[in-house]
């Protein structure tokens, strides 16, 4: 008897997709039977490879990794489908699992972490990674909660938690170097947080990042 997870992978960033392929090539009972670089090649993959296990990106050209589940679903398609985003926000994980997704992780997930969502997920189980398990016992205790208490506009930009803790150090005047030490984090990684908050509130400084935050409601 076979017990190979077949997986697809659908990413539109080539490192991200070598990263992953390159860590599933060296286990022994799973097999990356294809790859796709937007939400339409995902679509054909799945169709022409017929796959156990569909890990997908979030934010691909074309079509979104929410829309890709939902025509999957819509089309009765069973395959199992783990998502895999750098994005934490409760819209994104409420949306995906809404759409039929089995799993969720975040890109900063380990190693250990990864394998035992696939091999979960592929045996027929969920898997959230710990910080999308709160959201999702908050919105099931509380499910007003995140409309009564986050602006709409909020819910547009899609600030997760860690880049709102990114926000306020920036804003009591902390560098690069002193967020990481604060966060735990590497240097590396804050600045690409930092990157990534400013290019979703489209500001260029720290003057424009204030503004914006207290238009938003941010802190």
């Amino acid at each position: 008897m076979n017990n190979t997870i077949r997986v697809v992978l659908a990413d539109d960033h080539v490192f991200v997709r070598d990263g992953i392929k390159s860590l599933l090539e060296n286990e022994a009972n799973i097999e990356v039977v294809g790859e796709a670089t937007d939400g339409l090649e995902a679509l054909k993959m799945v169709e022409t490879t017929h796959p156990d296990l569909l890990i997908l990106d979030i934010r691909m050209p074309n079509l979104t990794g929410i829309e890709v589940v939902e025509k999957l679903r819509s089309q009765n398609n069973l395959v199992k489908i783990v998502m895999l985003s750098m994005h934490e926000s409760e819209e994104y994980v409420l949306k995906s699992i809404k759409a039929g997704a089995d799993g969720y992780l975040l890109k900063g997930s380990s190693k250990e972490e990864f394998l035992k969502a696939l091999h979960t997920v592929s045996n027929g189980g969920k898997y959230f990674s710990g910080d999308i398990s709160s959201i999702l016992i908050g919105q099931l205790t509380n499910p007003t909660a995140v409309q009564e208490t986050k602006p709409a506009q909020e819910d547009e930009l899609m600030i997760t938690k860690r880049e709102k803790e990114i926000l306020k150090l920036l804003l009591s005047g902390k560098g690069n170097k002193e967020i990481a030490e604060a966060l735990d984090i590497s240097k590396r990684t804050a600045e690409v947080h930092r990157f990534n908050l400013m290019k979703k509130l489209k500001v260029k400084n720290l003057m424009e990042l204030s503004n914006k935050a207290n238009e938003f409601a941010l802190l």
